[in-house]
């Protein structure tokens, strides 16, 4: 077993799909080719952060809890989605392979390592950004994936204003980890 992971891991191919980053162009066009086919299985754009409220509705009906009188749920297609259930909604499937892919790529790189947490500080900063994050792209209407990149794939002005908050956003934010946790 070891002479066949020794003889993948010299082949060049592996190292340039592998290894070596993606130069941007590759990436941008990778993007928009799995742009182009969500859209075109699913009938809708590409959207990642949409999915987390119906995960977070799901759990919460799974320890007893009910999200029929909230107002985020309360459409008949949102109820059929949360009816149906995470194993038959599209877009948790998406999720699930971004985060299959991800752990995928980062084992085939052999990039995956544990890292000491440096102290409370790291703790706090992580989960503030974590958190904002997360209310942003609710408060945004999505995420960078949906609220940006699709938005933009649509000729929507709603992303251009997004991207231009989102680098307004990211300046703020750096200046202040530099500043409070580093």
């Amino acid at each position: 077993m070891k002479n066949f992971w020794d003889k993948i891991s010299k082949n060049p191919y592996y190292k340039k799909i592998f290894k070596d980053p993606f130069t941007y162009v590759t990436g941008a066009v990778l993007l928009s080719v799995f742009q182009i086919a969500i859209f075109a299985v699913t009938g809708s754009p590409w959207g990642v952060s949409g999915v987390f409220a119906n995960w977070g509705a799901w759990l919460y009906e799974l320890v007893g809890g009910s999200v029929d009188k909230w107002h985020y749920f309360s459409s008949t297609g949102a109820q059929a989605t949360l009816n149906n259930g995470i194993m038959n909604h599209g877009g948790s499937w998406l999720n699930f392979g971004i985060i299959a892919g991800a752990l995928f790529a980062t084992l085939a790189a052999s990039q995956f390592k544990f890292k000491k947490i440096k102290g409370v500080k790291q703790i706090i900063a992580a989960t503030l950004g974590g958190l904002l994050m997360g209310y942003g792209a609710r408060l945004a209407g999505g995420c960078n994936i949906g609220a940006l990149f699709s938005s933009i794939a649509s000729l929507s002005l709603s992303g251009w204003v997004f991207a231009l908050f989102l680098f307004i956003g990211a300046f703020i934010g750096s200046k202040l980890l530099a500043k409070f946790f580093m």
